[in-house]
């Protein structure tokens, strides 16, 4: 579904990712994950289309996206923090993002607004929402168009452990409905609850690409952040 490709991309004269090559398959979890610096955030804006890639080619159902833009409308993005008009309420918003998105699109907001509890805000003004408020819309605006991937960075960052729990429920109902899922953690012990694979990068380049299950064995330890930590400290 997604083929990365000799993914080189640099700032000025700082390379942020080096000769990534990465494919992600229809269907299940993937995790990226590694410290901060390390390219995650660059690698996803990547496949968005939002940055300038110096050398390489992203594939999107084989399609180049340095020729495709539509690619975009199947994906749920949801950023690590997200910026809104602050002079916008929720439903202004939801309303703006539908008109970009096209009108005959189904939305399931009516039924997003209510799991996370958002029935309460939806008139207030962005700019007098706290941020776990904020990140709920968010999380709603990323899952409003049942699209085919999703792509979310560090999305349980704000969110209160019931709205937390709620969030990973959803999206392990996503997974098993088939969805490709592209999720920024660097919570190992959160990856390990979600995902199926681990993409690990230092530096901007990828140090680990393993099934969890398998890597686990291998290293011989039921917990994910030790088998890391075990394999780091091996090579």
């Amino acid at each position: 579904m997604i083929r990365i490709n000799n993914l080189s991309v640099s700032f000025k004269k700082t390379e942020i990712l080096h000769q990534i090559n990465l494919s992600v398959e229809k269907g299940g979890l993937i995790a990226i994950a590694g410290p901060n610096g390390s390219g995650k955030t660059t690698l996803i804006k990547s496949i968005l289309g939002l940055v300038k890639i110096n050398s390489g080619k992203i594939f999107v159902n084989e399609k180049d996206i340095d020729h495709e833009s539509d690619y975009r409308s199947k994906i749920g993005f949801m950023p690590q923090i997200a910026r809104y008009p602050d002079n916008l309420t929720i439903n202004e918003i939801f309303s703006m993002v539908k008109t970009v998105r096209n009108h005959n699109t189904k939305s399931n907001e009516k039924h997003l607004i209510e799991l996370f509890n958002l029935e309460a805000h939806v008139s207030k003004y962005m700019r007098n929402l706290s941020g776990g408020t904020r990140q709920k819309v968010g999380a709603v605006l990323a899952f409003m168009f049942n699209p085919d991937i999703y792509i979310l960075d560090e999305p349980s960052v704000g969110l209160d452990p019931v709205s937390s729990g709620i969030f990973k429920n959803l999206l392990l109902e996503e997974k098993q409905k088939g969805k490709t899922i592209i999720y920024i953690s660097h919570i190992l012990n959160e990856v390990d609850e979600l995902a199926n694979r681990l993409v690990f990068l230092i530096e901007g380049r990828i140090y680990l690409n393993e099934e969890i299950t398998d890597f686990k064995k291998i290293m011989n330890e039921q917990n994910l952040e030790k088998a890391v930590l075990n394999y780091m400290q091996a090579n």
